[in-house]
C-alpha cells in the first residue's frame, strides 16, 4: 500500500493534481483511492491497513447501496421461513421509511452521524404512505430493521461496518432514564377488579365468552382466535394452548395456499396448560351448543365458523361493555390532544384500547396476594401460565406488582440475631 501525488491535466487543459492511496484488497484486488490532502489520505491508508488485516475492509466499489441490500434481506427473511408478520414489518419499514432517506446510498457511506441524522429526518419529515413524521417508538424499530439489514450485508461481505450496533454498544452509558419503558399500571393498563366486574357485567352477546375466557386464562388473541374445542376439557377444567391464528385469514390469502394457523408465539408458550375458573367452564358448556360450526373446529369463530378477525373482537366485543359501564377516557388524535365533535364536544374512547389490557389483568389476579383477592403465584408459576419465552420477560413486565417481603418487626430480629451471635 503506498501513498502518492498525482498530477493531470484536462480535456480543457486545467491541471489538477491529488493525492493517490494505491492498495490491493484483502481479495488481492488492486484499488485506487484518491483524496484531495496528503493527511486525509495518510489517514486512510493506517486505518484501511488495519481493516485489511482484520478481514473487514470492503472497498467502495465492491459495496452495494442500501436499495440493493434491501432486496437481500427481504429474501434472505423468506428464505429463512419467518413468519408473515414478520417479512411484512420488514417491508414496510424498508420502503416506508428506511428507502425515502437512505435508499441510494451506499453501505460504506454509512456512518454513526449518518444514522443518526436519518433518526432525526424520520422524526421531523412527513414521509411513507401517511406522509407524516415517526413517532419516538417507531424509530426504535426502524432502527433495528437497519441494523438488521446490514447484520445480512455484513455476513454477505458487502459493508465493513454494521454502524447501526456500533452505535448501539456506545450508547449504553448515554442511556437516559426516560429511555426504559414506564412500569404498567392499575387503573392505567391493567385493569382494576372494579373494572373487571364492569365489563363482565356488562359483556353481551357474541363475543362475550370470549371476552370471559380472556379475563380468566390471559390468553393472547391469537392464541383465542386459534383455540380449538378439541384442545378444550372442560371436565378436567383445563385448555391447552397447541395452536394461534395470525392476522392473514382473509379469503384471499387462503385461496393463494397460505395456513392462517402456526405454533403459538413463544416455545414456552407451546401445550401450555391453563387452568378453568368455573365461570369459564359454564359459559364455554353453554357456547359450545351454539357456536358456529367450522373445519377448523374453532372455539370463537366467526359467524361461518372461520378465524374471527381481532379488530371485530375489540370493536364488538371489549369496547361496547366498557361503553355501557363508563369506562371511557377522551379520544386522543395523534399529537395527543383531546379530539371534539363538530359541535366542540370531547369525543370519548374506550378505556382500554386492546385484549392485552386482559391479559395483563390475569396476569396480576395470578400475582396478587389471596386476601386481596388474587392467586399468590410465585413468579415461575407465572412465566408458564403466561407463556413467556424467559423468566427475565416476567420479571420485567410484571416483577413490580410482587407484593415486597419488607417487615420491620423481621428485620429487626434479623439484626439482632446478627449481633448477638
Amino acid at each position: 500500500m503506498s501513498v502518492r501525488k498525482r498530477k493531470w491535466t484536462t480535456a480543457k487543459g486545467v491541471e489538477k493534481e491529488a493525492w493517490v492511496v494505491d492498495y490491493a484488497d484483502g481479495n488481492g484486488t488492486r484499488r485506487l483511492k484518491t483524496f484531495d490532502k496528503k493527511k486525509d489520505a495518510d489517514a486512510w491508508e493506517a486505518k484501511t491497513t488495519v481493516s485489511i488485516d482484520e478481514g473487514t475492509h470492503v472497498a467502495d466499489r465492491a459495496t452495494v447501496t442500501v436499495k440493493e441490500a434491501g432486496v437481500y434481506w427481504l429474501e434472505d427473511g423468506t428464505a429463512a421461513g419467518l413468519e408473515r408478520t414478520t417479512l411484512d414489518q420488514r417491508r414496510q419499514h424498508l420502503n416506508e421509511h428506511i428507502l425515502p432517506f437512505l435508499g441510494n446510498l451506499r453501505l460504506s457511506k454509512l456512518s454513526i452521524p449518518v444514522v443518526r441524522q436519518f433518526q432525526d429526518r424520520l422524526r421531523a419529515e412527513p414521509h411513507g404512505t401517511k406522509n407524516q413524521p415517526c413517532s419516538a417508538d417507531m424509530i426504535k424499530r426502524v432502527t433495528v430493521s437497519l441494523g438488521s439489514l446490514l447484520a445480512d450485508a455484513q455476513e454477505r461481505g458487502l459493508v465493513a461496518r454494521n454502524v447501526v450496533h456500533d452505535m448501539s454498544k456506545g450508547g449504553r452509558k448515554r442511556k437516559k432514564k426516560t429511555d426504559r419503558k414506564p412500569k404498567l399500571k392499575a387503573g392505567i393498563d391493567i385493569p382494576e377488579p372494579s373494572e373487571i366486574r364492569l365489563i363482565l357485567e356488562h359483556s353481551k352477546g357474541w363475543h362475550r365468552p370470549l371476552i370471559i375466557t380472556a379475563i380468566f386464562t390471559g390468553l393472547r388473541s391469537s392464541e383465542l382466535r386459534g383455540l380449538r374445542w378439541a384442545d378444550v376439557d372442560l371436565k378436567a377444567a383445563e385448555l391447552h394452548v397447541r395452536q394461534r391464528a395470525d392476522r392473514y385469514h382473509a379469503k384471499k390469502y387462503v385461496d393463494e395456499g397460505y395456513d392462517p394457523i402456526g405454533l403459538p408465539k413463544s416455545e414456552a408458550g407451546e401445550d401450555r396448560t391453563i387452568p378453568l375458573a368455573p365461570m369459564v367452564i359454564n359459559t364455554l358448556r353453554e357456547w359450545k351448543l351454539k357456536c358456529p360450526k367450522g373445519k377448523l373446529d374453532l372455539v370463537f369463530p366467526n359467524g361461518e365458523g372461520n378465524i374471527e378477525f381481532h379488530s371485530n373482537i375489540v370493536k364488538r366485543g371489549l369496547q361496547p361493555p366498557q361503553f355501557a359501564a363508563g369506562l371511557t377516557v377522551p379520544a386522543l388524535d395523534r399529537n395527543r390532544k383531546p379530539k371534539v365533535d363538530k359541535e366542540g364536544k370531547p369525543i370519548m374512547a374506550a378505556k382500554y384500547t386492546g385484549l392485552h389490557a386482559l391479559r395483563h389483568f390475569y396476569a396480576s389476579w395470578l400475582i396478587n396476594p389471596k386476601e386481596k383477592g388474587g392467586q399468590g403465584k410465585d413468579i415461575k408459576t407465572v412465566q408458564t401460565l403466561m407463556g413467556h419465552s424467559s423468566i427475565v420477560m416476567t420479571a420485567d413486565t410484571y416483577g413490580h406488582l410482587f407484593p415486597g417481603s419488607h417487615n420491620r418487626d423481621e428485620l429487626a430480629a434479623a439484626e439482632k440475631a446478627l449481633l448477638e451471635a
